[in-house]
């Protein structure tokens, strides 16, 4: 089993890793398919469209709905509803994983600092963590419009390095998507993949993370110096 001992710093996605979210997003995403007299779609559509951020979302979604693809002023309309509703759902209906307050208090203790890279705009981003008691276990949060490119592109893994001055091998990242897996290889720095979160209805595992867990709490088994 890898054994991680150079680690400092962990960096977490958050939708499908950490929180479930895919109740709420489903909701205002119906909520808009129906503001523009649309059919609504179930939550495993969402589910499986979840991981690009909310445009990307809404696009599948609407394209889904009108049997097309949706043209880019179409998509623009949309997210204004789309953007209302998800504030108001933000955090009606999603939950926390297992273990995650148990595994974050737990890294937090042993002094790992902690990131939170999302694909999720960052006015929802905070907001979230702090309905769920997270926000303090972060030192730094980025979302998916903090940075000028997104996951699976390096630069936010990059932004944590250069923020920390840290080296790649002192970095892992920690997500349940092939976007986590593929910014982490492309910022050379480890990851570990989570079998239970959003991944486009593939096996994480197929994205071929340095390790993979059923469980948050497991990542505990591949850091020496923790103890979730």
């Amino acid at each position: 089993m890898t054994k991680w001992n150079s680690i400092k710093a962990i960096a977490f996605d958050l939708d499908g890793t950490l929180i479930d979210s895919v109740p709420d997003l489903a909701a205002a995403t119906n909520a808009t398919l129906a503001e523009l007299g649309l059919a609504e779609v179930s939550q495993a559509q969402v589910r499986s469209w979840v991981g690009n951020g909310t445009q990307a979302l809404m696009e599948r979604a609407i394209s889904y709905a009108l049997g097309r693809e949706v043209s880019k002023d179409e998509l623009k309309q949309a997210m204004v509803p789309f953007l209302i509703h998800y504030e108001y759902h933000l955090e009606k209906h999603s939950s926390l994983y297992p273990n995650v307050i148990e595994t974050l208090t737990a890294l937090t203790q042993a002094g790992f600092k902690l990131a939170l890279v999302t694909n999720k705009p960052h006015k929802f981003t905070v907001p979230l963590l702090r309905a769920f008691g997270l926000i303090e276990f972060f030192d730094l949060v980025l979302g998916g419009d903090s940075l000028a490119k997104m996951k699976p592109d390096p630069l936010p893994l990059a932004h944590v390095l250069a923020t920390w001055q840290m080296q790649p091998d002192e970095l892992l990242m920690i997500g349940d998507s092939k976007n986590d897996i593929l910014a982490a290889r492309a910022a050379k720095v480890s990851s570990i993949g989570l079998t239970y979160g959003y991944n486009y209805g593939e096996h994480i595992s197929l994205s071929e993370p340095n390790a993979v867990c059923d469980d948050l709490a497991q990542i505990s088994e591949y850091l020496p110096s923790a103890c979730v």
